[in-house]
């Protein structure tokens, strides 16, 4: 992908002051998208079709079209149905959603409400994590101001539609960003995931269809509605389209959330829009979407690009777009204990793979920190990861696991040195 990134417009984050207010935002053609929609040219199939063309990827790391996710749901039999969104974003390195809430609100809420329209949904909850304090009387100051605009609530703007819409705040759980989880949790109970099948479509919220979206997708919905889908596709990459946020962290000169294509090339996010590295140091390692993606070594990024397809191949995941930059100094030991450890404090301890494993490869990482390990204890590693991954209810033991295998894998040369000599190999 060669362009200048400098003359893109940004669209989710636009450089208008104050667009959190409503009347801002409708000034600048906010909520005409849905008044399209309630319009007697559009019906539901026609918006699902419309979004499923455009290829709205979910922006909350599984990548899935989010037209055809809408699509699995049922037809109405005259009870409740409700949408989902999933604003929990409690995977390390990632705060895009944070930026949506705080500068555009309506937007998302726009799209959450042609997404309930699109699927004919009685009732719309919008899940924040306990930390975003701020951010949620923000969402709820919105919310309140659509609502006194009559852009929510019963018959609205004189279409018959009816939808509530509901701000529910989190606790700090890392295991409530997982779908089914933040299901339980909206119904007060512990953040425990479901078994599935029966998936939200068929059995969600107090056992009515559920679809649960990330708040970046549906930001992207209005969009989508007043431009159309060819518009989106014709965004970024090809199998990936639209505009994303990166959420730059780490070791780099600017770290931030940056509004762009799809299919950047990730050595141009680091070394042009971030401002490249600090102090000028070399470039180490890249997770590339949050700590759960795998890390990707920073000599083999020549030629990759943050899309799905892109970082397939190079042996990562798009994820949250949430990129970690690490410089020459990171201690890749360190930095994998710290993750380790979050995820062995995260993990929920409904399955034994993970309430297990999870804790065992803290121990391990620890043990090799402090300059206690032995070389046969990374090949216990790994062999534990193998023991977690795909064996639990929900991903976090994969995600757990990921990390630990590949970082080994990619810099085994620095946790050898950490190592003593094994005094027999592992059976």
């Amino acid at each position: 992908m060669s362009f200048d990134w400098k003359s893109y417009t940004p669209v989710i984050i636009p450089d208008i002051p104050n667009l959190h207010e409503i009347d801002v935002y409708t000034k600048n053609g906010g909520y005409e998208s849905l008044k399209k929609v309630l319009s007697n040219d559009w019906d539901p199939e026609k918006v699902i079709n419309e979004v499923k063309a455009a290829n709205i990827r979910g922006r909350g790391g599984a990548g899935f079209n989010a037209g055809l996710k809408w699509s699995f749901m049922p037809k109405p039999d005259g009870g409740p149905r409700y949408l989902a969104c999933n604003g929990d974003e409690s995977e390390p390195g990632t705060f895009k959603d944070r930026k949506i809430f705080e500068y555009n609100p309506h937007l998302f809420i726009e799209g959450a409400l042609i997404a309930a329209y699109a699927m004919q949904c009685s009732a719309i909850y919008v899940y924040i994590r306990g930390e975003y304090y701020s951010w949620i009387k923000m969402m709820e100051k919105a919310l309140k101001d659509a609502y006194d605009k009559g852009f929510i609530g019963k018959n609205i703007l004189g279409s018959g539609f009816d939808v509530e819409f509901h701000v529910t705040g989190g606790a700090g759980a890392y295991i409530c960003g997982e779908e089914t989880s933040m299901l339980e949790s909206l119904e007060g109970k512990r953040g425990y995931p479901r078994v599935k099948p029966p998936f939200p479509a068929q059995k969600g919220l107090w056992g009515r269809p559920t679809t649960i979206n990330n708040i970046e997708t549906l930001s992207c919905v209005p969009l989508v509605i007043k431009n159309g889908a060819d518009w989106f596709t014709g965004i970024g990459a090809e199998t990936h389209p639209g505009p994303v946020l990166y959420g730059i962290s780490g070791h780099v000169n600017r770290p931030g959330v940056y509004e762009l294509p799809t299919g950047m090339p990730v050595l141009t996010l680091i070394e042009e829009v971030a401002g490249g590295m600090r102090n000028g140091k070399k470039l180490k390692g890249l997770i590339p979407g949050g700590s759960s993606t795998p890390i990707l070594r920073g000599d083999a990024l020549e030629g990759v690009n943050m899309d799905a397809d892109s970082l397939r191949e190079a042996g990562s995941m798009m994820g949250t777009a949430g990129m970690i930059v690490m410089d020459e100094d990171t201690d890749m030991v360190e930095m994998l204990w710290r993750i380790s450890h979050f995820y062995h404090h995260e993990s929920c301890g409904q399955c034994t793979p993970c309430r297990e494993g999870t804790g065992w490869l803290e121990k391990i990482l620890l043990k090799i920190r402090n300059g206690d390990g032995e070389i046969r204890d990374l090949e216990l590693l790994i062999d534990l990861c193998s023991q977690m991954e795909g064996r639990t209810i929900c991903a976090l033991a994969d995600a757990a696991a990921w990390p630990v295998r590949y970082t080994i894998d990619r810099f085994r040369d620095e946790f050898e040195a950490r190592c003593k000599k094994s005094t027999y190999a592992l059976a």
